[in-house]
């Protein structure tokens, strides 16, 4: 499973990539906005420090703004050409499908965002979108399952064998991590916090705490 981490802060990503194991970033709107890049020009400069940032091979999902069909053909291919890590977030609707349909056709990646249910999942599928982002957290919120839906859409395309990659997005915490790897996606995409919490067990701490005082013990 694809480590990538949900955001459009610099640091985090720097420190992120440093550890060795991020395979990738997303982005949307909201983050950009929460790190105050605003404006066309500076977002796709911002784009393009993230791909820097994370090297060759690692994607790197950049949303288009446009709803309409036109729209967002217009924008994908501004973001396409920004890096050869770019693939083009396009929301899940009967214009985004479209989009993604046609990116397909003319060899632009996406990632469909903005799923909720397993029939959208077999929309996006079918028009070739490399990445799905199921939303687990939000799913959860409205009192429904959002590792189940997971695990549906994971069987759903392993017995039709759509190529799509389940993206599970909204991860909250680190047991939405090990939840999600369970389940059958092939990627999460999450806070840092939720990625460092992996690291945390007490009996690790205990056990290295244990060694130290060993070694001083036995080194004087």
């Amino acid at each position: 499973m694809l480590f990538f981490i949900d955001t459009a802060n610099l640091d985090q990503i720097r420190e992120a990539a440093a550890l060795g194991i991020l395979d990738g970033v997303t982005t949307n709107p909201s983050l950009m906005a929460k790190e105050g890049i605003t404006g066309e020009a500076n977002v796709l400069k911002h784009y393009r420090d993230i791909c820097e940032i994370v090297g060759e091979d690692r994607d790197v999902s950049a949303e288009v703004i446009a709803t309409d069909f036109k729209g967002m053909v217009e924008e994908g291919k501004r973001l396409a050409e920004l890096h050869e890590n770019i693939v083009v977030k396009v929301p899940m609707t009967p214009d985004g499908v479209k989009a993604i349909a046609h990116f397909t056709e003319i060899g632009i990646r996406t990632n469909c965002t903005l799923v909720f249910s397993a029939g959208q999942a077999i929309l996006a599928a079918k028009a070739g979108a490399t990445y799905l982002s199921p939303f687990v957290g939000r799913v959860d919120d409205i009192t429904w399952d959002g590792i189940a839906l997971i695990k549906e859409i994971s069987e759903i395309y392993d017995m039709q064998a759509y190529e799509t990659a389940i993206l599970a997005a909204s991860i909250r915490t680190p047991l939405h991590i090990v939840q999600a790897a369970k389940a059958g996606a092939d990627v999460v995409t999450c806070p840092l916090p939720a990625i460092m919490g992996l690291f945390k067990h007490p009996l690790t701490d205990i056990g290295l705490a244990q060694f130290l005082a060993d070694h001083k013990k036995a080194n004087g």
